[in-house]
């Protein structure tokens, strides 16, 4: 059930500009258009867009703390000491975890590694990697994708003797963390460019830092590391995380797929099997879509040190164990949301009241905390609204709270910060928790705020057009020319044409929830597949309608045979 059709929003126009890009940069003309629909002004930003390379990388050292950080790091090397990593328990924190873990091992360093299993009820998660630092005599602790909320727990680990680096990537609160460094492009006052990098992103940062400080004392040569091999990470937990793909999250995805498409870890070889991916043509939606989720599962249902394991494993047997292990935790995690899913959506169905209203809040004792943030973010989706769904257990609520672009979440969870145990997070995904009994004033207080800051426009679903495109211009040519906009991801999706054409003859239905059109303008026809539409097979069972349709093009490959279809993102019967 949704309760609107989408808008369509109009590409921008700038005749001018649109001229002079196509002169500069010698692409499509659709290309161009593309270009100047997403906002895209000077010469220099669309160079970038386009062309970044990893030279083009943020300098490490424009991390506030950076040097602080890389000096610390460098006397645990030098002294032996023990180094513990600890990571949040997604794809982010376990990438981050890995990549930080591998990567001071192979310059000589004793590590360990940490990933909380929030599943297992201690009442403080940070506390438990205390007692694991102490049993394993760590003297630095480096958090990852973590800990910039969590000033009084790290006070605790600094007054037992253990220094902390934080590195992290969510907004920090009033109270940044006593430590040796934080590294968090967040950060008040903080220079560096990228405020979007992701928790594995700014891991590899101090990775990049530590080599650089390295080599310049001579402690290593150049050619001992190659921090290509680390893309890989960057790339899976940046996906999995919903990191902006543009600037230099971009260059990191680009090359980290590539660096994918050519992986040697084990456990990931394993994982893309059991996924059936082709290791040599993966995407970031094969990332978003099938491996992050499997990794994801452990944290919602499992143990997510076993991401972490599965990331550096060596051993071809023990990957094969741990790849289907993930698998299985993932069945697992689909059955829990499931039932959770369909708890919620037949609440929202029985109760439409709640559609007033500009956010939706629920809660249950029914529901694993796990698992809420996955089906949050596709209530918010599906209503374009606001949504905390809060998982009860024990007198305890924990919260997932998605948003839209127009609702910032920050400012409103700082105002309700005298009802809740903790927040933190993101702009537009948070995480909070709550006694019971404060729920009810939580509600009332999130719902009075969306209501007064939205406007009714902003909560219909929207589809943005990128530009016109008649089927005759639909050629190799003009694919090859969109792979430019790739690697695609949040803040950088695959391109939205649209045209007007006849239906040749009336659509099929296809999987039960898909319909299949066959579209034809100017004696040329193509196939178009619009995915969940089949409820809107009845509106167009007549041949001969002219249909308006906002659609991504493809490349079709069956049976060793290419050809262009059509990705329907909407359509319109046009008005006769």
């Amino acid at each position: 059930m949704t309760l609107h059709e989408p808008v369509w929003i109009s590409p921008k126009e700038d005749p001018e500009l649109y001229q002079k890009i196509i002169k500069e940069f010698r692409i499509h003309p659709i290309t161009a258009q593309i270009l100047i629909s997403r906002g895209f002004s000077t010469f220099d930003q669309i160079n970038r867009f386009l062309y970044s390379k990893l030279p083009d990388l943020h300098d490490p050292k424009l991390l506030t703390d950076m040097n602080k950080a890389v000096l610390r790091v460098n006397r645990a090397l030098k002294k032996k000491e023990t180094i513990l990593i600890y990571g949040d328990n997604d794809v982010d924190g376990m990438t981050g975890t890995a990549l930080l873990t591998e990567f001071l091992r192979q310059v000589g360093g004793k590590v360990e590694y940490y990933v909380p299993n929030q599943n297992i009820s201690r009442k403080n998660l940070f506390i438990d990697a205390l007692e694991f630092a102490q049993e394993k005599e760590c003297k630095l602790m480096i958090t990852i994708d973590c800990g910039i909320t969590a000033a009084r727990e790290i006070q605790k680990i600094v007054n037992q003797g253990i220094d902390v680096i934080v590195t992290d990537h969510h907004e920090p609160t009033d109270k940044i963390p006593n430590c040796v460094a934080t590294l968090n492009p967040k950060l008040h006052q903080q220079t560096y460019p990228n405020r979007e990098l992701t928790g594995v992103g700014v891991a590899f940062k101090l990775a990049h830092g530590i080599t650089n400080y390295l080599v310049s004392k001579k402690e290593i040569s150049r050619t001992k590391i190659d921090l290509k091999t680390y893309l890989d990470l960057v790339a899976l937990g940046t996906i999995a995380d919903m990191g902006i793909l543009l600037d230099e999250n971009r260059i990191l995805v680009r090359y980290g797929i590539k660096q994918l498409q050519k992986t040697k870890r084990m456990g990931l070889l394993k994982l893309f099997a059991i996924c059936a991916v082709d290791r040599s043509e993966i995407t970031t939606v094969d990332i978003a879509s099938k491996i992050a989720p499997r990794m994801n599962s452990l944290g919602r249902v499992a143990d997510p040190r076993k991401g972490v394991e599965l990331l550096l494993v060596r051993n071809e047997s023990q990957a094969e164990s741990l790849a289907k292990e993930l698998d299985l935790f993932n069945i697992e995690r689909q059955k829990v949301e499931q039932v959770a899913s369909l708890d919620v959506e037949k609440y929202l169905e029985t109760h439409p009241e709640i559609f007033k209203n500009r956010a939706i809040v629920l809660s249950s004792d029914k529901w694993h905390p796990g698992i809420i943030p996955i089906i949050s973010a596709r209530i918010t989706r599906q209503y374009n609204r606001p949504t905390i769904l809060i998982a009860i257990a024990n007198g305890v609520g924990k919260g997932s709270i998605r948003t839209i672009r127009e609702f910032p979440l920050l400012p409103v969870l700082k105002k309700c910060s005298d009802l809740l145990l903790n927040y933190g997070g993101h702009d537009f995904a948070a995480g909070l928790s709550i006694k019971e009994e404060n729920i009810e004033k939580l509600t009332k207080r999130f719902i009075h705020a969306a209501n007064s800051a939205l406007k009714e426009q902003d909560i219909l679903s929207k589809l943005h057009l990128d530009a016109p495109a008649d089927f005759k211009e639909l050629t190799y040519d003009l694919l090859s020319s969109l792979e430019l906009f790739e690697p695609y991801g949040n803040e950088n999706p695959p391109p939205v044409l649209y045209c007007e054409a006849k239906q040749a003859w009336p659509p099929k239905v296809i999987s039960g929830t898909h319909l299949k059109l066959y579209l034809e303008q100017d004696d040329r026809m193509l196939e178009g597949i619009a995915f969940g539409m089949a409820e809107k097979r009845d509106e167009i069972r007549k041949k001969n309608i002219t249909l308006q349709i906002a659609y991504t093009p493809q490349i079709n490959r069956f049976h060793n045979k290419s050809s262009i279809q059509l990705l329907i993102r909407d359509f319109k019967v046009k008005p006769t």
